[in-house]
């Protein structure tokens, strides 16, 4: 089962205004740098609720999802 989890993120902002994640700063304090953006798109979470910006993204080898909250500007993720 997964849980909303919010987190901090480390972003970039390019000269248009588009945010660029570039690291997921964990509850504990572990940073995850992102290797790869792979697509960014409108979209809800179908496992925890809520919607927003949806950022496919590659940490190591792994896919998951980073989203952004535009109504509560905030960062989340599905935690398992």
């Amino acid at each position: 089962m997964s849980r909303k989890t919010f987190v901090s993120v480390l972003v970039a902002y390019d000269v248009f205004g588009a945010i660029k994640p570039l690291s997921i700063n964990w509850k504990d304090g572990t940073k995850f740098a992102i290797a790869q953006i792979l697509e960014i798109k409108r979209a809800a979470s179908l496992k925890v609720g809520g919607n927003g910006l949806r950022y496919t993204i590659r940490i190591e080898n792994q896919i998951t999802y980073l989203f952004f909250d535009e109504l509560e500007k905030k960062w989340f993720v599905e935690e398992k």
